[in-house]
């Protein structure tokens, strides 16, 4: 809206001093402005910051408001005005370049205040007295193109005004991104790159030193608004602020105060500044005056060269400090050229005054000799500025020319035509700007992009302590927008100088990297950079950003930083618990095949023979095959082993607890068949016991049919049962069909357990009733058991425990059944006889 208000005055102001009755027009009052001049055939306009301060008017109204004082002076810009001047002498004296146009300039000083800056542009399009002619007054200014302005502020209020003239105005360092707007700014170029490329530069600055937790400073105006605000966004997924501060024009110091607080506050070690030298002096002078050091400064453009900045007395708190800046560059002949300036005779006395503050004396002859004087005038080896107000007259320069080497017909105007040499357009010039394109002696090309920008290339610079005793302004590095070898920053870190005790690069971070084995956790209500370091969950790694989960075949080490393969368990034949295991089911199957032995030896031995010898045959068969079935438990699962483990289990321990059972009906029938009159038998002989058998074991193999057929048991790793193992193990499958298939033993042995009970204390030579209660007493107590045990038994205990079980019901129906029998059979053979048997027989009666 300000800058809206400007160019409003300007009309009120200009314009109705314009008539068309009158022979000319006047601005309503004349200003009084330093300033610079030699004629030409077409002149150029230039505006510069020479004096370093201001004096605003009394305000009041109440009389007439005297002109702003200007006051001070900046030799080091005074340069930069100089290398105009010698830019355009070269072109004039450059046979290839304009020939037979002369070049003239007028240069005014803006007093770094934007008034004075506006009123220096409205005497440059108006007239060089202040006094529009009826050929100007049409439209026609008598300068072509300007020079400036060096601010962004000054240069969106000015470049405003003279987009509506189309008069071209090319910036040597104003820097804001809003000037590259060609709606607002149409006749705006410049030959410093924007600050969105300045920014970037800063941005890489950040990430290659890994600086997480930055300080942001800005001035009060355009320039430094624009830039920490694109900073901010570029910096959202890099790094976080810390704190973001403005400067303000008027009224610093209670503002530089809470801002010195803030710097003193945050732990963020790396500080940027967007302002310019001007700006920031006052916050400089507080900073060291209250010794606020350790401190990584990161300078913009507008202060990192600052010769009144980087002075012995700022190094403890700035030295060290690195900076962004445009691209030095050598101009030839520019030396000789600024130490043959003569005050007396070459400015005019306005000028000539302000020399006197900074020459050897503070009254001048006018005719010393600047050789004799070590000023930023004469320094010649870090031309940045200078080298864009030498690049900007030579653009204008280049594309007069193009303009005037036109051939009719083949112009880029309606019908083909050229613009008139005698009546050069500001509109025509703007056409050839936009497409210039020229290199110059240091082999860089110079061209706008379709912004009027140029390409973003700087130099970065450190402030270093000399042995001379000095601050030095040391180049370490480059930044080339325009690269293509990655992102375009080059650092010799080796020529840094760091003003800190450790001499390394500083650390910059709310908080430390997270160390492997632990992750982020962001603490709330607080910037994403800013967190606790909180160790990973068993099973999780950390990339020191958060956790992951291992595989499920691995498991994380002690240190969480890496996963491990996990530990393959199950029973096996080589670890203790499988040896043992196993020598008991081969001792088992051993002894019992022993017995089988001992029976089938002396089974016409009436101890043999009283037991249903038959039965007794089959049961330590089926004994045999529980005790090698156990075998199939034991080892890595297969897909062999998972079936044929339940299916010889399920069928063998049938055949067992059904002979038994046989034998306990056969005792309770063999009692009552003594009974006069009882037949009993006859329907329980031989054939009906075999048929027995096999009719309770086919029930048990169509169980196990049906389960393999529908879900059979299958091997599988189990991960999630312990963490740091994968156990190896063999899923049932269907759970329908192993309970069906242990249920169908359980209700055989209860029956068997039932009968034996009741048969318990019937007469019988050898106690058979007696012996087979407590076996199957024993047997169902193990399977009982077995249930709870096998449930809460952690990996390969679980095959362990059924194992177990196995042997343990095995052992139990052959010790109690068979242990006493062979007993007698082998150490009491006279009670193996059949006298014995009937005495025996008789004392049971």
């Amino acid at each position: 809206m300000i800058h809206v208000l400007h160019t409003v005055v300007y009309l009120v102001l200009v314009l109705p001093a314009c008539s068309t009755e009158e022979p000319s027009c006047k601005f309503q009052e004349r200003f009084q402005l330093s300033s610079l001049y030699k004629k030409g055939d077409i002149i150029l306009g230039g505006i510069f910051e020479v004096s370093a301060k201001t004096i605003a008017p009394d305000m009041s109204f109440q009389s007439k408001p005297d002109e702003w004082k200007c006051e001070g002076f900046d030799i080091s810009i005074f340069q930069r005005a100089q290398t105009m001047v010698f830019a355009i002498e070269e072109i004039n004296k450059d046979p290839h370049l304009l020939r037979n146009i002369t070049l003239g300039y007028i240069l005014y000083d803006n007093c770094v205040k934007l008034p004075v800056s506006l009123r220096a542009a409205t005497a440059l399009i108006g007239g060089l007295d202040g006094v529009f002619t009826d050929y100007n007054c049409q439209g026609l200014p008598p300068v072509l193109a300007i020079v400036g302005d060096p601010t962004s502020t000054n240069s969106i209020a000015i470049s405003r005004l003279l987009g509506v003239f189309h008069i071209p105005m090319i910036s040597y360092y104003a820097t804001c991104p809003c000037l590259s707007n060609k709606q607002e700014h149409p006749s705006f170029f410049r030959t410093i790159p924007s600050d969105a490329f300045q920014v970037k530069a800063m941005v890489e600055i950040i990430k290659h030193f890994r600086w997480t937790w930055i300080g942001a400073i800005a001035s009060e105006d355009d320039y430094g608004q624009y830039a920490i605000t694109t900073f901010s966004e570029e910096i959202r997924n890099i790094a976080c602020i810390s704190f973001m501060e403005t400067i303000p024009k008027v009224n610093q110091k209670p503002k530089i105060l809470t801002i010195l607080n803030k710097i003193r506050q945050s732990t963020a070690t790396a500080i940027i500044i967007f302002a310019s030298g001007v700006d920031i002096t006052a916050l400089v002078k507080e900073i060291v005056l209250q010794n606020i050091t350790g401190k990584q400064w990161i300078a913009s453009d507008g202060w990192s060269t600052s010769s009144a900045l980087a002075k012995k007395e700022n190094f403890p708190s700035f030295g060290g400090t690195i900076g962004i800046t445009i691209r030095r560059g050598e101009i030839p002949g520019l030396e000789k050229f600024l130490l043959q300036v003569k005050p007396n005779f070459d400015l005019n006395n306005q000028l000539r005054n302000k020399t006197n503050q900074v020459l050897p004396s503070k009254i001048c002859t006018g005719t010393e000799k600047l050789e004799i004087t070590q000023t930023a005038y004469t320094n010649v080896l870090q031309l940045r500025g200078s080298y864009n107000v030498y690049k900007a007259v030579y653009a204008l320069a280049h594309a007069l020319h193009n303009m005037i080497s036109c051939e009719n017909g083949t112009g880029p105007f309606k019908n083909n035509t050229c613009a008139n040499v005698q009546n050069i357009q500001p509109w025509q010039l703007l056409h050839y700007l936009r497409h210039v394109n020229f290199t110059n002696h240091l082999g860089e090309t110079v061209a706008f992009d379709e912004n009027g920008d140029v390409l973003g290339i700087y130099d970065i610079v450190n402030w270093q302590w000399t042995a001379g005793g000095y601050v030095k302004i040391q180049t370490i590095g480059s930044f080339d927008q325009s690269s293509t070898h990655g992102k375009g920053l080059f650092l010799n870190e080796s020529n840094i100088q760091w003003n800190f005790d450790s001499g390394k690069v500083p650390v910059s971070v709310c908080s430390n990297s997270c160390q492997p084995g632990t992750r982020k956790a962001f603490r709330k209500g607080e910037p994403i950079c800013c967190f606790d370091c909180v160790p990973c969950a068993d099973g999780e790694i950390s990339n020191s950003i958060e956790c992951i989960q291992c595989p499920r075949d691995q498991w994380s080490n002690p240190g969480r930083n890496c996963c491990l393969l996990k530990e393959v368990e199950f029973l096996s034949y080589s670890d203790a618990m499988g040896i043992t295991l196993t020598t008991a089911a081969l001792f088992g199957a051993s002894f019992s095949c022993m017995v089988l032995a001992i029976f089938i030896h002396h089974r016409y031995t009436p101890v043999v023979k009283a037991n249903n010898s038959e039965m007794s045959f089959v049961l330590l068969v089926s004994l045999t095959l529980c005790f090698l079935c156990s075998l199939c438990f034991i080892g890595q699962p297969s897909n062999f082993t998972c079936i044929i483990r339940h299916v010889v289990f399920g069928i063998s321990f049938v055949v067992c607890v059904s002979s038994i059972l046989v034998k306990t009906i056969v005792v309770l029938m063999a009692f009552t068949a003594t009974l006069p009159g009882n037949n009993t038998m006859k329907w329980f002989g031989v054939m009906q016991q075999r048929c027995t058998i096999f009719f309770l074991t086919c029930v048990q193999s169509l169980i196990c049919t049906f389960w393999l057929t529908t879900a059979p048991p299958f091997p599988t790793q189990n991960t999630l049962s312990q963490n740091a193992k994968i156990l190896l193990e063999c899923n049932i499958g269907s759970s329908i069909g192993f309970s069906c298939l242990l249920g169908y033993i359980g209700l055989l042995a209860c029956i068997c357990f039932f009968l034996a009970f009741l048969a318990r204390n019937l007469p019988d030579t050898f106690n058979e009733a007696k012996f087979i209660t407590f076996s199957m007493l024993i047997f169902c107590t193990v399977w009982i058991t077995f249930i709870p045990a096998y449930i809460s038994s952690p990996g390969k205990y679980t095959v362990a425990v059924e194992v177990f079980a196995i042997l343990a019901s095995s052992f139990g129906l052959l010790f109690l059944i068979f242990a006493p029998k062979c007993y007698i059979i082998i150490l009491k053979p006279k009670s193996n006889s059949r006298k014995a048997l009937m005495g025996r027989s008789n004392v049971t009666k």
